[in-house]
């Protein structure tokens, strides 16, 4: 059977940035096909019928959703490349824990700071920068989440890497003021190319994260 690989995808978004970046890592050709979320395709609606979101991987015509449960089965689906997920069971367990960590914290809070005023855009700010703040004790000195090299945490929280900006803006703090390690953390995953070519650019992300935000006001 001919492995075909197709990843029903959209640019901006870290879910897919996950997908993308694991794909690469395993060397892995793939398709895209980028869906509009404001008319989902048929076939995004047939292979995930119950969220009906994005990312979908479809391997020879079986679909996989969810960022990291699509990961983890790359992972597994190619364990002859280099894998991302530790051997050791602790360690596995661990990554697996400080994912959920990311998945649980990290889009909800920040979705809220750039989504709300007043009390609860300064609860999400707070909120926000606790998170950073266990992530950077987490990382420690290592040169990676998984020590000596790139993993399945930094896979999980690097993919939001695009969102930083729009983070320390909207919430008026400086990444590399407060996080000097994440941002040299940050920018040590971006030397590698599978990371740089499947993150979108920081100011893009923030100018489309905008123009939503203005259009809820009903500014424009």
């Amino acid at each position: 059977m001919a492995n075909e690989v197709v990843l029903l995808d959209l640019k901006l978004s870290p879910f897919a940035a996950r997908v993308r970046i694991a794909l690469e890592e395993k060397g892995i050709e793939y398709k895209s096909e980028v869906e509009d979320l404001r008319n989902k395709s048929s076939t995004l609606l047939k292979t995930n019928p119950v969220h009906q979101k994005i990312p979908v991987l479809i391997h020879n015509g079986r679909p996989i959703c969810e960022s990291m449960v699509i990961v983890q089965y790359i992972d597994e689906a190619w364990s002859h490349k280099p894998s991302l997920l530790p051997s050791d069971p602790y360690r596995r367990a661990h990554a697996r824990f400080w994912a959920d960590y990311i998945d649980k914290k990290m889009y909800p809070t920040g979705r809220n700071l750039w989504a709300s005023e007043g009390e609860l855009k300064e609860s999400s700010k707070k909120d926000l920068i606790q998170c950073f703040k266990i992530l950077e004790e987490e990382l420690g000195d290592k040169l990676y989440f998984g020590d000596e090299s790139f993993g399945y945490i930094d896979l999980a929280l690097i993919s939001f890497h695009s969102f930083f900006y729009t983070f320390e803006t909207l919430g008026n703090w400086s990444m590399g003021a407060e996080f000097p390690k994440l941002v040299e953390w940050g920018e040590r995953c971006l030397q590698k190319e599978s990371v740089s070519k499947s993150l979108s650019d920081q100011k893009e992300v923030y100018e489309v994260i905008l123009q939503i935000f203005k259009q809820k006001l009903g500014i424009e």
